[in-house]
């Protein structure tokens, strides 16, 4: 296989709210007619009603829909990680608690699966917590009190701000994180946005709501300067339903 034959790793982020629309652009980026998808419900611990509500959401599209909880037993679980996750499509992590995720895939060695699958160009994705930990940091609320830095797989280069503007203190906390140099320059998404990444590359911006926002933020001169990306419309497919606005 030369480089023209690799598959090219995608990643679809939204701010919060990961829902019917967002599962749907994700089986459209896998290519498959009927794809398999896995729900990574880790940040919230597994919650059963997570779990349902991902079964629901996947109900009015055309996938085969899976998921995969982190709290196993040997007696119970009989396929290895590497067994799940890389005979899917579409690997779709739940929001939560960044932190808590990342501390257990890397004890049970799920974080170094999920990188060998963006490299075979198994589409991941998530919203909140499962659009953070993508990138190499981000603000997250994970730890008691403030908003602070937190790290994450790295596949993505840079920072993230999820909640843009869903929670009062993200954005400042994300300027000021970034204006002391805590966190470096990054993406910021509202609620109901997501960007498309190939590679490490920002290629599309979508909305499920018209006034949902993506923004690069930057530090310019000592200021942080943040720029608006037009977005799509999706509709409740994932399919578009306007162009850019």
């Amino acid at each position: 296989m030369d480089a023209s034959d690799s598959p090219v790793p995608r990643i679809l982020i939204a701010g919060g709210g990961f829902r019917t629309a967002f599962i749907g652009l994700m089986a459209e980026l896998t290519g498959k007619d009927r794809p398999r998808l896995c729900y990574l419900p880790t940040a919230v611990g597994d919650d059963p009603q997570a779990i349902v509500r991902w079964y629901a959401d996947c109900a009015p599209l055309g996938v085969e829909p899976h998921h995969q909880i982190s709290f196993i037993s040997s007696y119970t679980q009989e396929a290895s990680w590497d067994e799940v996750l890389l005979s899917m499509d579409g690997i779709v992590a739940s929001g939560g608690n960044t932190l808590n995720q990342q501390a257990i895939w890397r004890a049970q060695g799920i974080d170094e699966v999920l990188r060998e699958a963006w490299r075979r160009g198994i589409v991941l994705g998530g919203s909140s917590a499962g659009g953070l930990c993508w990138f190499h940091e981000g603000t997250t609320d994970s730890r008691p009190r403030v908003l602070t830095r937190v790290e994450g797989l790295g596949l993505l280069p840079g920072s993230h701000s999820p909640h843009y503007d869903g929670e009062e203190q993200r954005r400042p906390a994300y300027h000021a994180l970034i204006r002391s140099g805590v966190l470096g320059p990054g993406w910021a998404c509202d609620n109901d946005a997501g960007i498309v990444f190939e590679g490490t590359e920002a290629v599309r911006f979508v909305a499920t709501r018209p006034e949902a926002g993506v923004y690069r933020v930057d530090l310019v001169d000592g200021e942080v300067q943040e720029t608006a990306f037009p977005t799509e419309l999706l509709g409740p497919g994932g399919v578009r339903t306007a162009g850019p606005r």
